[in-house]
């Protein structure tokens, strides 16, 4: 994916398509009515944004990614939730940093431990 700057309109354009797969939908949908020329007031108007927050997103879509959140190992909020612990956090002290409640603090700690394992088994 590329862009430039022509005076003060912007252009991105997808030079493969499979450039976009990593893209969310939403993301798709505003470099798509983009490149149709659709200036950015309208497309904020259509997605219900505003036009700062599209021109962001634009940007943003030229930032190189790592891969999709599944290709990662454990997400932000699994591995703070299991430093958290292994300091000596309890999950009411958890649930109330994250507004959350006990349970779904148990539940993201237990499968951040399966995230763990899984890993762990499939070494060679």
């Amino acid at each position: 994916m590329k862009g430039h700057l022509s005076g003060s309109t912007r252009f991105v354009y997808m030079s493969n398509a499979t450039e976009m797969e990593h893209l969310r939908p939403i993301e798709r949908r505003v470099l798509e009515m983009h490149s149709e020329g659709i200036v950015i007031d309208e497309i904020a108007a259509r997605i219900n944004r505003s036009p700062e927050f599209v021109e962001r997103m634009i940007d943003w879509t030229e930032i190189p990614r790592n891969g999709t959140t599944s290709d990662r190992y454990l997400t932000p909020r699994q591995q703070r939730v299991l430093d958290l612990r292994a300091e000596g956090e309890s999950h009411a002290e958890i649930a109330e940093r994250f507004k959350k409640g006990e349970a779904y603090i148990r539940q993201v700690e237990g499968l951040a431990h399966f995230k763990e394992s899984q890993r762990l088994l499939s070494r060679d």
